[in-house]
C-alpha cells in the first residue's frame, strides 16, 4: 500500500490522543477546551485514515 507509512503514522498519533483524553478525562477538574481540542484533532485524523484506506 502506498499510503502505509502515513497510515501507520496517523494510527500511532490518534492512538496517543486517545490516551490524552483519557488523561484529561479523568482529572478531578478536566479542561473542557482542551478536551474538545484533542477530540476535533482526533476525528480529524480518524477521517484523513479513512480516507487513505479507501484510496482517495
Amino acid at each position: 500500500m502506498i499510503h502505509a507509512p502515513r497510515l501507520r503514522a496517523l494510527e500511532a498519533r490518534h492512538a496517543e490522543l486517545e490516551q490524552r483524553i483519557a488523561a484529561e478525562g479523568i482529572r478531578p477538574r478536566p479542561d473542557d477546551e482542551q478536551l474538545a481540542r484533542l477530540k476535533r484533532e482526533k476525528l480529524a485524523l480518524k477521517e484523513e485514515m479513512e480516507r487513505l484506506r479507501r484510496g482517495n
